[in-house]
């Protein structure tokens, strides 16, 4: 008679390549990347950190109803992104706007987005920062929590069965693991050997709850053997050794056309969102701690300028440039006329039902009967 122990007899070691002053570890293996390419990642995640801070001014200002941050997170949304190819499919959950940036997403579409513009792929319909385009490959956002994951399993057995060299890459929170849809989603794509990779961002909170309150196991990554499913755990605070270990991913995941769990450390030194206050429940130093001596970009800063790729100049010249391009894509964005009210009813049925027809009649004389409450390039 012989039980299983509740813990592994060594943790699961963690994939890095550069260490925390941007130097490469030794005998570290890793993906070798270009200068075009390594220039472009770096961009890419100072332009995310520079249309977080924007926009979440933005939301301050009452400009906006909402916003999240990718704050400290800004490796895991470029590196992956560089090491997927525009076929593969992705489904996000709230924290990957990165992977929208990389594939040609522009400051203007983040914008409409988010103040719900006339131009807003989602006509407005949607919370800011619940992105989506088809063209680009990435699902619409969705508030709930590991509902996408589920899904992710059916879309990559649909590549499957039309034999597509392609494979879907879905992503949660530490948090989405607390969720039945991560364990169904999981168990789902291991039983159908579906080409799926799942990407767990463990963040270390779910809102308020720290990762010590949600689970007793060696992390998300264990998780994965309990299913069956080959997995890594990867610092996700080095875009060396994310873009490496998504790229193998990759490969396995399409050749042998079955599914993988990527958990990536790191840390969320942003609040949760604008509706949140983190320092109730963590110390300031341990957010400046991360922001400074352990963020992603600083290390992968140090990294590009030891190549000679990067200097302090195109440093200021590029998040000046940021900046503006930001800043007028807001100015633009705020006014814009929102979409027509039609919006709110169409694209659910063919013909409008009869209710739905009502609900738009009324609302109609609602804004007729009250116009001093209503903006006035509402559509009636």
């Amino acid at each position: 008679m012989k039980f299983i122990s509740e813990y592994p007899e060594k943790r699961i070691p963690c994939y890095r390549v550069l260490d925390d002053e941007g130097y490469p570890i030794a005998n570290s293996m890793y993906e070798q990347v270009n200068k075009e390419t390594a220039v472009k990642m770096y961009e890419n995640m100072v332009t995310l950190q520079v249309l977080d801070a924007l926009f979440y001014e933005a939301q301050r200002q009452g400009r906006i109803s909402f916003y999240l941050t990718t704050t400290g997170e800004e490796a895991i949304n470029i590196a992956t992104a560089a090491a997927l190819t525009p076929d593969d499919v992705v489904l996000p959950q709230y924290r990957e706007p990165g992977i929208l940036l990389w594939r040609g997403f522009t400051v203007q579409e983040f914008a409409n987005q988010c103040f719900g513009t006339k131009h807003d792929l989602g006509k407005g319909r949607q919370m800011p920062v619940h992105y989506g385009s088809e063209k680009l490959n990435y699902f619409t956002v969705s508030s709930p929590i590991a509902t996408q994951l589920p899904q992710a399993a059916g879309v990559a057995y649909s590549l499957k069965m039309d034999g597509k060299r392609a494979c879907v890459v879905a992503f949660a929170g530490d948090g989405a693991t607390s969720e039945g849809d991560f364990h169904a989603g999981l168990n789902f794509a291991a039983v159908m050997e579906a080409p799926v990779m799942f990407i767990c961002r463990n963040n270390g909170w779910a809102i308020s709850t720290p990762i010590s309150e949600q689970f007793r196991s060696d992390g998300v990554v264990i998780k994965g053997q309990a299913y069956g499913i080959r997995s890594i755990r990867v610092d996700g605070n080095d875009a060396l050794a994310v873009y490496s270990a998504i790229r193998a991913a990759r490969e396995m995941v399409i050749r042998e056309q079955k599914p993988i769990l990527v958990e990536a450390l790191s840390y969320r030194v942003g609040h949760h969102s604008t509706s949140d206050d983190s320092t109730k429940y963590r110390p300031l130093q341990e957010i400046d701690h991360w922001r400074t001596a352990r963020g992603p970009v600083g290390r992968f800063r140090k990294w590009v300028q030891r190549n000679e790729w990067w200097t302090d100049r195109d440093e200021d010249e590029f998040r000046g440039h940021v900046r503006k391009q930001v800043l007028s894509a807001i100015q633009a964005a705020d006014k814009m006329d929102k979409p027509s009210l039609t919006e709110l009813f169409s694209d659910v049925y063919h013909e409008l039902p009869s209710n739905l027809s009502e609900q738009e009649k009324s609302l109609r004389e609602t804004i007729k009967r009250h116009p001093q409450e209503f903006p006035v390039d509402v559509a009636v």
